[in-house]
Formats: structure tokens, sequence, C-alpha cells
């Protein structure tokens, strides 16, 4: 923490608040490298589907459906949360549900399809709703200079996280194949190791953060729901007010697609198109995470200097050669290339994404906004990784042409990215 000067944090923030706000990063990151990316995703599709035609358009509508829910409920959840000051206590309860129901996972094996797909949905709803609620704090922790800072160090804390998860998740399997134990065995545990990591690491994250919101004195006589409702429909009517936030919401999904397909297809496609080992995969994504830990970190100082939009563009022109470099490289240490440069564009996008988010989020409005920047991020995560799948089934299984089209949604993140002007964006947020 000594890298975090007192300065980047609003008055009466101690640092070690900020320690326990990025420990959820740190606990959570953990599901999306061994559940969504690295281990489960691959054994789902080749173990639990077969490898059937339809598995990885399966794998994909699941992550889909989870997400469309997460879009429709969580700007509502936001509100509610803003106005009741209870983002704390909704992480509490969102986090309880994704430990169970990841431990859950722990009973899906071969021929177990509709398990599989259910227990993904509600693990990866309660994921993504707690992702929104931690992220509601950055405006109350970090001043506006600093939220790339403060963000990036977040996610490059969280990319830890996924690195312990996912380094002991690899240290069991090879320990397991070297005894001849088969993946529905070993599968389970690493699953079981995640979900204990997640649940362990989040409770110093609720001992530490303080809820700092103070709750609307209507919101009891109005209800919960009707009160977030009305708070809800008050911010799109007032939507040019914040259009460069409109327009980050717009660059985010088309971006955001991108980054979806590398989270959820990046293990598949190793194994399937590049010809990687289940054990080489979890090393690729482990090296992933460190280039991604060193991204967001790194990334999050500059961008307070050079400014979030080309920190933000530099980082989609990346994306662009790491999809270019996936589609042409036939070998394994072509594909390598493409992960590192994946992994740094990852962190560093992530995080400049979050803290212009949070530098354009009214400060009573937080989980609001925090809530309408989930709609768009989960709105990608649908478009993304469904738009692979079916390029895919469509394809034969032609894996390169849909990662080839992918480079097409970053592209279109740079067009909605000129349309920003951050300057204007702050201004309406400080009205």
């Amino acid at each position: 923490m000594a890298v975090l000067a007192t300065d980047a944090l609003n008055p009466g923030v101690r640092r070690r608040e900020v320690f326990g706000w990025a420990m959820y990063d740190f606990a959570n990151s953990g599901y999306t490298t061994v559940i969504i990316t690295a281990v489960f995703a691959t054994y789902f599709v080749g173990g639990i589907a077969g490898k059937a035609p339809w598995a990885t358009f399966a794998w994909t509508a699941a992550l889909s459906l989870s997400y469309a829910i997460v879009m429709l409920t969580m700007p509502s959840i936001g509100a509610w949360a803003d106005l009741r000051a209870a983002k704390k206590r909704a992480l509490m309860v969102v986090t309880a549900g994704c430990v169970l129901s990841t431990a859950a996972l722990s009973f899906a094996g071969p021929g177990s399809v509709a398990l599989a797909i259910v227990l993904v949905v509600l693990s990866n709803t309660f994921y993504s709703w707690g992702e929104s609620l931690t992220a509601a704090f950055l405006p109350e922790l970090a001043t506006r200079d600093a939220m790339g800072r403060v963000s990036g160090w977040g996610w490059s804390f969280g990319y830890l996280g996924g690195m312990l998860a996912l380094g002991l998740s690899l240290a069991y399997v090879l320990w397991a194949q070297a005894q001849g134990i088969p993946a529905d065995r070993f599968v389970p545990v690493t699953v079981l190791i995640t979900a204990g990591l997640y649940g362990a690491a989040a409770l110093v994250t609720f001992a530490l953060l303080r809820e700092r919101a103070v709750p609307d004195p209507q919101a009891g006589a109005q209800g919960g729901v009707r009160a977030s409702l009305q708070r809800l429909r008050a911010t799109w009517a007032q939507a040019r007010r914040y259009r460069d936030f409109v327009w980050l919401m717009a660059c985010g999904v088309a971006y955001q697609g991108g980054v979806a397909v590398a989270v959820a297809l990046a293990a598949i496609y190793a194994e399937q198109v590049i010809g990687f080992q289940p054990q080489e995969t979890m090393l690729l994504i482990f090296v992933l995470n460190v280039a991604a830990a060193v991204g967001a970190f790194g990334w999050g100082f500059l961008q307070d200097r050079l400014g979030h939009k080309l920190a933000l563009g530099s980082t989609l022109v990346g994306w662009i050669a790491t999809c270019l470099i996936a589609a042409a490289t036939t070998t394994k240490g072509g594909f390598w290339w493409a992960a590192a440069i994946a992994g740094f564009c990852m962190g560093s996008s992530q995080s400049a994404g979050r803290a212009l988010a949070g530098l354009f989020a009214p400060r009573a409005q937080a989980a609001e906004f925090f809530g309408l920047w989930s709609f768009a991020i989960r709105l990608s995560s649908i478009v993304g990784p469904l738009m692979y799948g079916a390029i895919t089934w469509a394809t034969g299984g032609n894996h390169r042409i849909a990662i080839l089209a992918t480079s097409g949604l970053f592209v279109l993140g740079l067009v909605a990215l000129r349309r920003i002007d951050v300057a204007r964006g702050r201004a309406a947020a400080e009205a």
C-alpha cells in the first residue's frame, strides 16, 4: 500500500480500507480465472458435454443468460442500494450466493449438462452483481484525480487472487494426473478450492470496508423497489446531461464484448484450435493473469497522467492486434504472444473503463450509475460470446473466423470512444 499516496484518497479514507476493498477483487478473480476461463469452461465442453458440436454455443448461451439477468436487474439493485445505503449488505448476500452455487458445481459430471448450466447461470449472476456493487465504492474511496490509480490497484490485486486460485488448482491437477486421477474427479476439487478462497478472502473486505453512504429519508416512505425504479427513470430522463456516460456505456458494450470473448473462450480456443493440453492451458492463463496484473497496476498510474481516454484507446488497439495474431498463428509460441498482449490489455482496459465510469458518476448515485455501467458490460458479455459461439456453430467449428470477427468489436469501441469528452462528463457528475 506504500505506492498508494494518501492524497489519492478522499478525506477520512484510510489505506487499510482500500486494501479491504481491493481484497474483493482478490476474492472474486479466482471465479473468473478457474471457473469461467481456465478449468471449468474446457471441462464443460470436453467432459460434461462430450465435445458435442453445440457445446461451445451452450457454454456461451449459459453465460449470456446470466448476463441478461444482471443487465435487467442491476440498475434497480444499484438504485435501491443507494437509497438505502445498503451496498455492503447487498454485497454480503450476493457473495454468499456465489460461493455456495460455485461449490455446488462440484456435483456436475459427464452428461449432467442441465445441472451445470443452471449452476453456471446462478453463480455467474451472483458474481456479476457483486462485481458491480464493489465497484460502486470506488467514488467514495478515491479522489476524482486518482480514480485510475485506485481502480488499477484494485484490478492488479485482483489478478493476484486469480493467480493464487489457479496456482493452487494447477498444483492439484498436476498431482492428480500423476496419480492417474481422471478429470471428472479432479475438476470438482478445483471448484471447491475456488469457492473456499472466494469466501475466505471476501471476509477481509467485510471486516475493513465501510458503508459511507447515508440512507435517503424518502426511501422508507416510498418503498424500496418503487423508489429505486423512480430514481432510475429520472436518471434515464436526464441522459442528455450525462451524454458522455451514455457514450461510455456504448463504448463498453462494444469493447467489453471482445474482452468477454477472451475471458470465456481463451482456454477453449487454446485447446480446440492450437492443441494445448489442460496443464498447458492452466499455465497459459496463469501467465495471462501476471500480464493483466502488470497492465492494471502500471496503466492505472499512467492513465491519470496521460488521460483516461487515451489510455483506454491504446488498449483497444492492443486488443485488435491480439485478435489478428490469434487468428493467424498456428503454433503454441505464436499464441503465447497473443495471450501476453491480451493479458496486458485486459487489466488495463478493464481498469480504465471502471475509472471512467467512476469519474462520470455523481457520488450520491454511485451504485445506480455503476448499475447502469453493469447493464452495458453485461449486454456486451451477451453480444461477444454469443456472437463467437454462433459463428463457430455456423462455420462447423471454425474458431479462427470467430476470433477475427471479434476484432470488429474493439473497432466499434474506438469509434464510440471518440465521442467522449472527459472534462464535460466529469463536470456533469460534479454539478
